[in-house]
């Protein structure tokens, strides 16, 4: 069973701009800063230059060490990869996650469509599960989009 979120906004910048802020191993940490009990990340460390197949470790505000795989990257298009390493609690709810970014050129800037696809342990989880990935990790993912567009401001 699995749960999927969306986040979208249209920011002022060219979509290669955009594009590469989501893959600024540097900057993108300090944008997404968490909703609720969904932690902040604090740190991705790269273990290539990013590549189809390629992955690196994202780490978060509660000590959490996750890997990415990038699974599709087309430059100015589309960013999308497999997250892994959840911890307890929600390594309980979560088996992995799948994002999928895209980049459309609107007019003077870029609308971005962020999804997720959440693959839960169990459908036994779901009652608890959709709530707090619903609520919480679409939250997160909207106030990343949007430090995001302040960042380009």
């Amino acid at each position: 069973m699995v749960i999927d979120l969306i986040a979208r906004l249209t920011l002022a910048a060219a979509p290669a701009t955009v594009f590469a802020l989501t893959l600024d191993a540097h900057r993108f940490p300090t944008l997404f800063r968490g909703f609720g009990p969904i932690p902040a990340l604090t740190r991705i460390s790269l273990h290539a230059a990013p590549a189809v197949g390629c992955s690196r470790t994202v780490e978060s505000a509660d000590g959490g060490r996750m890997t990415e795989c990038i699974t599709a990257l087309e430059p100015g298009h589309r960013h999308a990869y497999s997250l892994s390493g959840f911890r307890p609690p929600l390594s309980w709810l979560v088996r992995a996650g799948h994002a999928d970014w895209q980049f459309t050129a609107n007019g003077d800037g870029t609308t971005v469509v962020w999804r997720y696809r959440f693959e839960l342990t169990t459908p036994l989880v779901w009652p608890l599960a959709a709530p707090l990935l619903k609520i919480f990790m679409q939250g997160a993912m909207r106030r990343c989009l949007l430090a995001m567009a302040q960042a380009l401001a």
